[in-house]
C-alpha cells in the first residue's frame, strides 16, 4: 500500500447545462427505455457509455434525416436552425437541453447577422457549438482558433467578435487588444460562460495543494484540453486520464497527497472511482 492521501475538487464535475441535458435524457430513458441523441450528449466515453446500456442512441446529422415520428434530444451545445427545420418535415419531437448560455449567444450573433455586421467567432472549428453558432449567419462568420489564421492586413476595419462559451477569457481580451491595436474597429461581446471560465482560477489554486494532481476528463472533450493544462502549469506533476485503466501508479510516492479534478463534462461518479482505485494501492 502507497497510503495516498486522495481528495477530489469540490468545484469539478459537470456544469449546469450538462446536468440539465442529462437529467432530461434520464427521466425519458426511465419512462420509455430509448431515445435519440443527435451527437455525443456529453464529450466523455465513460457517461455516454452508462447512458447508452440505459438505451440512449447516439446519431449523426446524417441519421437523422432519416428518422421519423420519434423523439431526439438536442445536447448543451445546441444546433443550427436547420436542424430545427428538418424536426418539423419529419415530425421529429425534439427535446431540447440547449444551455441557456449558448442559446442566448445564438441569438446575439442572429441579431449582428441580421444588422450585416462582419462577425467573427473565437472557437474550435467543427466543434458542435461553434456548427450551431455558425448556421446563425448561414454559414457566413469567419471562425478562428487563433489569431494566426486571421490575415490582419486584409481584415474589415470593423468587426463584430464573439467567442465559443467554453474559451479562456484571457485569451478572448488578448485577441481582442491585439485586432484593437491592428486599428480594428472592435466591438467585443464577451459570451464565456463563467462556470467553465472561472475554474482556471479555482483549478490553479487546487493543483497546487498537492504532490500529484489526477485530471479525469474524456480525451474529446476541449474543455478538457484547456483545463487539463491550466493544472500542469500550476502543478508539473499532473497526469491526465480518462478512465481507471489509464492510471499508472509508478506516478505515485509512498504518503503522496494527490488530488483529483476534471472538466465540466467529468461526471463526478469517475472521479469517484478513481479515488477508489488509488486508496486501493
Amino acid at each position: 500500500m502507497k497510503n495516498l492521501q486522495v481528495h477530489i475538487d469540490d468545484n469539478s464535475g459537470f456544469c449546469f447545462g450538462v446536468i440539465y441535458a442529462i437529467e432530461m435524457a434520464e427521466d425519458i430513458l426511465n419512462e420509455e427505455g430509448i431515445l435519440y441523441c443527435l451527437g455525443d450528449i456529453v464529450h466523455n466515453d465513460e457517461e455516454v457509455a452508462r447512458l447508452q446500456a440505459k438505451g440512449l442512441k447516439i446519431i449523426n446529422h446524417d441519421e437523422l434525416k432519416s428518422l421519423r415520428d420519434t423523439k431526439v434530444l438536442i445536447r448543451a451545445h445546441g444546433e443550427p436552425a436547420s436542424t430545427y427545420q428538418l424536426a418539423l418535415e419529419n415530425n421529429l419531437e425534439l427535446i431540447d437541453a440547449s444551455c441557456p448560455v449558448v442559446l442566448k449567444l445564438q441569438n446575439r450573433i442572429k441579431s449582428s447577422y441580421d444588422k450585416d455586421e462582419k462577425i467573427y467567432i473565437y472557437g474550435k472549428h467543427g466543434h458542435a457549438e461553434v456548427i450551431g453558432l455558425l448556421g446563425q449567419t448561414n454559414n457566413n462568420a469567419v471562425v478562428f482558433q487563433d489569431i494566426t489564421e486571421l490575415d490582419i492586413a486584409t481584415l474589415p476595419k470593423e468587426m463584430t467578435l464573439y467567442s465559443q462559451t467554453t474559451k479562456s477569457t484571457d485569451s478572448f481580451y488578448a485577441i481582442k487588444n491585439q485586432l484593437t491595436n491592428s486599428g480594428i474597429n472592435v466591438n467585443a461581446n464577451d459570451t464565456i460562460c463563467r462556470q467553465v471560465s472561472n475554474r482556471d482560477v479555482e483549478l490553479r489554486k487546487f493543483a497546487q495543494q498537492y504532490d500529484k494532481v489526477v485530471f479525469v476528463a474524456g480525451k474529446k472533450s476541449s474543455n478538457g484540453k484547456v483545463l487539463y493544462n491550466v493544472c500542469k502549469e500550476a502543478n508539473q506533476e499532473t497526469f491526465f486520464v480518462s478512465s481507471v485503466s489509464d492510471i499508472d501508479y509508478s506516478w505515485f510516492n509512498d504518503g503522496d497527497k494527490v488530488g483529483i479534478c476534471g472538466a465540466t463534462s467529468t461526471p463526478m461518479w469517475l472521479m469517484e472511482n478513481v479515488k477508489t482505485a488509488l486508496g486501493e494501492k
